[in-house]
Order: structure tokens, then sequence, then C-alpha cells
């Protein structure tokens, strides 16, 4: 009797610093929507329909109310330092930021707001690891975004950058109707979601 052969995978060895945001940004064949945390590779899982509805409703309510002097960008990687190359769901950037249609990233300095569309697997991150890591790198505005237990939709939790403190303070929820004066007037019907 001979034993079956063992099947490998054959996955990356990070280097010993870990890796960096070149790293990132040029290793072939990463999976789609890869992220780099303090120096590791985080692989994201298949999305939910929830959360590529609420970003395609955020999406198109933020372009039709976003300001000339600024663009919006989905799951494009934000460069905070070298260890650290998350990828917001959403990012409002400056206009002179989107330098190219090749381009692949976005300087954290670039950034007025980041939003993160919860899932299961990325509930921590969306939820400490990366608002802190906004936070500290100067993104003045964070939205997180759950999906409600009673009738799946969407609840934007507003946060607000305390320079001082370097630490986001919520300003509000926001359940059917998200509607916000700062960074710039927005007006979604968090409703639409149900005909989409």
């Amino acid at each position: 009797m001979t034993a079956e052969p063992l099947h490998t995978t054959s996955w990356p060895m990070p280097p010993l610093d870990g890796y960096t945001v070149d790293d990132l940004l040029t290793l072939p064949d990463l999976p789609p929507h890869t992220e780099l945390i303090d120096g590791s590779l985080v692989f994201v899982s298949p999305q939910r329909y929830f959360h590529s509805i609420v970003i395609d409703l955020l999406v198109s309510g933020l372009r039709r109310t976003v300001r000339p002097d600024l663009r919006v960008a989905r799951e494009m990687t934000v460069v905070i330092d070298k260890r650290n190359g998350p990828e917001p769901d959403i990012a409002i950037v400056r206009a002179e930021a989107v330098r190219s249609p090749t381009q692949t990233y976005f300087d954290v300095g670039d950034v007025i707001l980041a939003v993160e569309v919860v899932s299961p697997e990325s509930e921590a991150r969306d939820h400490d690891t990366k608002p802190h890591k906004y936070a500290n790198a100067g993104i003045q505005h964070f939205w997180r975004v759950e999906m409600t237990n009673t009738d799946a939709r969407a609840v934007v939790h507003v946060f607000e950058l305390d320079g001082e403190r370097r630490a986001y303070r919520p300003t509000g929820v926001h359940h059917d109707h998200l509607k916000l004066s700062v960074p710039f007037t927005v007006d979604i019907d968090l409703t639409e979601i149900d005909h989409l």
C-alpha cells in the first residue's frame, strides 16, 4: 500500500522584517484586494452581496454630491507608511491625487474620508485596526457601515478626527438617510438598497 502524496500550497515566505508597500504594489499574482497591515499581507474573503450593493449605493450618492476638487475612489490602496497599505472600500481624495488612470494607490495625505463596509471576516480590522491607523495618519473623516440585524439595511456610523488625541469621535449614526454637511454636502437615501 502506498501513501497518497501530500498536497502542498505554494504560499510566499514573508521577509524577515515583514512585507513593505513596495512588495504589496509589485508582488505578482496576489489575490484581488490584498491589504498590507503592519507588514503582513491580509487576503480578503469573498464579499457578501450586501457589501457590494452598499458600496455601489454610497459611491453613486457621493459622486452626485462631492465637490469638484475631490474624487471618489473605490477599493484603492492607501499608503500610510512603509508597512501599511490598507484598502478602504471607498475613499474621498483630493482631485490632484488622481494622476493617471493606471495608478494603483493614493498617499494618505490626499485622503479626506475613508469608508469601511464591515464584513464578518473584517469586523476587527474595520472596528479597531484600520480606524486607529487612519486616525494616526490624519485622515479627517471615517465612516463605518454595518448591516442591520432586522432588515439587512445599511447603518452608517460617522466619525471625525480629534486632532489633539489622534482618534476619531462619533458624530452620528444614520439609518435610513445619510444627510451631512461635513466634509461636504451629502444626501443619500439608504433605503434605496431595497431596489438594488
